[in-house]
């Protein structure tokens, strides 16, 4: 399974001017955690629940967790758990584990949050499976993913190859950048009831928080798009140039919100 924490160290040694794998994780929340909160905060979040961040990364989501169930817990599950700090609150725990075969009792949590891990594993609608049987009857189940909108509707050229080649390399790891589509009947098949979504757009020109992440992550990891032959250096340099500009607006990625709760009967 490979994580944003994961993709995020895999960019090898730093270089000056470069960010930390943890320095990018924190790109990603920022640019992220308005919505997943936002969703998070519109349910009966009581202070006694028990709950679950499920590729926890840089534990934003499990920090923020943790200050709201005061009398109940946090547990941050990741296959990389050096980016968190079980010592922020008193009632938050690390477990390092793979969520596809990590045993964890049936009914245990009041909240699951998946952010970003679904795409990337080979059976997602399996896993989301599994995970709903951890949700205590009434529980709520958080699940979010991006779907990559088709790179040859890019409006420019450099666009096309940029977003293409990234897709292609992504799809090579193993992910599969179209099935977030499928999360919100994905809940109702699992057996959850009350679903509902949400869907944000992402790209170049879509809020400053994306032009950073994306020029973060191009600076640091678009010579391996390079050396692999999907983009050329000049399309690389003209991407990075057109960042912040109406010329290199695009909107690449819908993240795909959704959420559904566990029956309390049946």
């Amino acid at each position: 399974m490979t994580t944003d924490a994961e993709a995020a160290r895999s960019t090898g040694s730093l270089t000056k001017g470069q960010l930390s794998p943890i320095d990018q994780l924190r790109l990603f929340e920022k640019k992220y955690d308005v919505v997943t909160t936002g969703i998070v905060g519109r349910l009966p979040l009581a202070p006694t629940w028990r709950c679950l961040d499920l590729g926890a990364g840089a534990g934003s989501m499990s920090y923020w967790l943790a200050e709201r169930v005061s009398e109940g817990s946090v547990l941050a599950l990741d296959t990389d758990t050096g980016y968190l700090d079980p010592a922020r609150a008193a009632n938050l725990s690390v477990r390092q584990a793979d969520l596809t075969t990590a045993e964890l009792p049936e009914g245990a949590f009041d909240l699951i949050l998946v952010r970003a891990v679904l795409e990337h594993l080979p059976e997602p609608e399996e896993a989301l499976g599994r995970i709903t049987r951890w949700l205590a009857p009434g529980g709520w189940l958080v699940a979010e993913d991006f779907y990559y909108l088709p790179a040859e509707h890019a409006p420019t050229p450099v666009g096309r190859a940029l977003v293409g080649a990234y897709v292609q390399r992504m799809e090579a790891q193993g992910a599969d950048m179209r099935w977030a589509r499928a999360l919100p009947a994905t809940l109702s098949r699992a057996g959850l009831a009350n679903v509902d979504s949400k869907v944000t757009p992402a790209g170049p020109g879509q809020s400053s928080a994306d032009d950073e992440l994306i020029g973060t992550r191009l600076r640091q990891e678009g010579h391996t798009l390079v050396d692999s032959g999907l983009v050329t250096a000049q399309q690389l340099t003209d991407f990075l140039d057109a960042l912040g500009t109406p010329r290199g607006q695009d909107m690449t990625t819908l993240l795909i919100s959704a959420w559904g709760q566990r029956p309390t009967t049946g």
